[in-house]
């Protein structure tokens, strides 16, 4: 991949003699694949020139991907003034993180309201796209984006992109998790940890390191990286370069250059291989891979553009806050995400509430005069297991006492809202990415039209069909096995076998995934893949944890549903299965078929 910087500055804009060399202009990053796939990271000031410069090649019907970490001002301020949006033919798709009240394409068009700007949004000539994101995976093209929840006051993604057998890792408008880690005084643990692993083994990470470790020392909550964190991070993660970025707009370039002279003096003290340098507008680096990798990533990866329905975002929040000035300040905070607070004094209060609604998240408070957090962190653990993330709110960070407690993560007093509000927000968004629903195929128009014109919704059973699903069982040996057919809001099962059910909901219907793929999808164990372990089919009856389902496909290529099997226990299942399950399959189909056929007329004798 080739990576061009043309904005390296953060918070604010600082053109001037100071900052000619490293540069003025706000986050702004040019990647292209050796495809000439173009992806833009960030439209900070620096988008103003790369824009220009993509008008003057005179490439006409222009195809770009604007990748945005957060909606704060130097991040966005140059879409305004990025010439390609406002060339007809010109295609774009703009990409960003997913908040719970506002969507990427309302956020962004803020900043052109007639208030501040003289155009709108809708006045852009190009096509634009906008696709919200949340953490996972996502294809453009030839490059794979992975994405990642960093720790800033607004809700901020860090992205991995892979592309011809090379990674560049972009986490801008990042800080540690954990001052102690900051301060070289800790370990990586936690969320930290987690950090570190999305950038392991990258060619080039682009970090941001807008201050020093004594500067970030009155910094902290500030969402901001000190150069040594940046810097540890990457030998941690065993990167080949460190790219410094989202410089201070008070350092100019020669204090910049002593920052990154003292950076390389310790390096070469402790005798490490890492290439750091300061990024700078107008450099440009061509990554090249320096190990071999694998390229694809497994189909249960959780698809980062996947659209959560709004009942998926919209459960509660658990609290259990002795402070009175801190669980107001943060119910506020809650309630202004548009979800629910609920307010317990205890672990037994706490118990029942999830019982009956189990929240996206736990906060706890951990003081030694009035709260034992740590205490009713661990009876919950021993109840409710690892999967509830419970967040720890306390005036200072015992990581020891918190792992061995189950601390997921960590609140520290004093905060701002905007900050306890993102952190609120991102854990939410993880706990609903546990239940993903299908999107909707391109031809659903035709799907349906196809489906109802067999005219097979809602009849009586018929043995044909039950004869299938009965053979299914018994080859299989699984409790369950349906045909079903994926209806516009509903799964409908013309034969099912160890349900009494004749419908769900298509949210719930791990059909419905068969159906949009049009392919096989087998699924070992629910509860291990990330679009299944929240669907109220599987942590409520029937508790399914083994799902296989093969796609039921017209001749007019509709695919209208499945012939599924499903287990309670998880299970594997081999190829000799599959080519069974192939061709029960294939009876079922011709059975479908025959319905969409005329019956020949009846002879009548003369």
């Amino acid at each position: 991949m080739q990576v061009r910087f043309w904005g390296t500055r953060g918070s604010i804009a600082t053109p001037g003699l100071g900052t000619a060399r490293y540069g003025g202009n706000t986050s702004c990053v040019e990647v292209r694949s050796a495809r000439g796939t173009l992806v833009i990271i960030d439209a900070g000031t620096g988008a103003y020139p790369l824009g220009r410069t993509l008008m003057s090649s005179g490439t006409k019907n222009l195809r770009g991907h604007i990748l945005i970490s957060h909606t704060h001002w130097d991040h966005i301020q140059g879409i305004p003034f990025f010439a390609p949006l406002f060339a007809p033919g010109n295609v774009w798709d703009i990409y960003g993180p997913k908040g719970l009240d506002h969507s990427l394409r309302e956020t962004l068009a803020g900043q052109m309201q007639h208030t501040y700007f003289p155009l709108t949004a809708d006045q852009f000539g190009a096509t634009v796209r906008y696709h919200d994101l949340l953490e996972g995976s996502f294809d453009i093209d030839d490059i794979k984006v992975s994405t990642h929840y960093l720790n800033h006051p607004a809700l901020t993604l860090g992205y991995r992109l892979e592309a011809d057998g090379a990674v560049v890792a972009y986490c801008c408008d990042h800080e540690p998790h954990s001052s102690a880690l900051a301060s070289g005084q800790q370990d990586f643990v936690g969320q930290d940890l987690q950090h570190a692993e999305f950038v392991q083994d990258a060619d080039l990470v682009i970090h941001d390191a807008q201050y020093t470790a004594a500067e970030y020392a009155t910094k902290i909550g500030w969402g901001h990286s000190p150069t040594e964190y940046a810097v540890k991070v990457a030998q941690w993660a065993d990167v080949r370069s460190l790219a410094l970025t989202h410089h201070d707009p008070l350092r100019d370039d020669d204090a910049l250059d002593r920052v990154v002279d003292g950076i390389k003096s310790n390096l070469r003290a402790t005798g490490s291989g890492l290439n750091v340098f300061a990024a700078a507008e107008g450099q440009t680096i061509e990554v090249t891979p320096a190990r071999a990798r694998p390229a694809q990533r497994a189909d249960a990866d959780f698809q980062a553009t996947t659209n959560l329905e709004p009942a998926a975002t919209q459960r509660s929040v658990l609290l259990s806050i002795s402070d009175s000035s801190i669980a107001v300040a943060l119910s506020e905070a809650i309630g202004a995400e548009g979800i629910r607070a609920d307010i317990v004094p205890g672990i037994d209060e706490a118990r029942k509430l999830i019982a009956k609604d189990r929240p996206s998240l736990v906060l706890l408070e951990n003081n030694s005069t009035r709260a034992d957090g740590m205490a009713m962190c661990r009876a919950l653990r021993q109840t409710e297991g690892d999967e509830l993330p419970i967040v720890m709110v306390a005036d200072r960070e015992d990581i020891a006492a918190g792992t061995a407690a189950g601390v997921t993560d960590w609140l520290i007093k004093p905060f701002i809202a905007s900050y306890a509000r993102t952190k609120i927000r991102a854990w939410v968004l993880r706990t609903a990415c546990n239940w993903i629903r299908a999107s909707i195929p391109e031809d659903e128009k035709r799907r349906l039209a196809s489906l109802r014109s067999l005219k097979i919704l809602d009849t009586e059973p018929e043995e044909r069909f039950d004869r299938v699903t009965r053979l299914a069982t018994a080859l299989f040996d699984v409790p369950i096995a349906r045909i079903s057919l994926v209806d516009e809001n509903r799964q409908w099962f013309k034969s099912c076998v160890g349900l009494d059910a004749k419908e769900t909901s298509r949210d719930e219907a791990m059909c419905a995934h068969v159906v949009y793929k049009r392919e096989l999808m087998v699924v070992p164990d629910t509860f291990l893949d990330a679009r299944f372990a929240d669907n109220p089919m599987v942590i409520d009856e029937p508790r399914i944890r083994f799902y296989a389902g093969y796609p039921l496909i017209l001749d007019d290529g509709s695919c209208i549903g499945t012939l599924c099997l499903l287990d309670t226990r998880p299970r594997s299942i081999d190829s000799r299965d599959l080519e069974r399950l192939h061709d029960l399959a294939d009876i079922t189909i011709k059975e479908l078929r025959s319905l969409a056929q005329p019956s020949s007329p009846k002879t009548v004798p003369v």
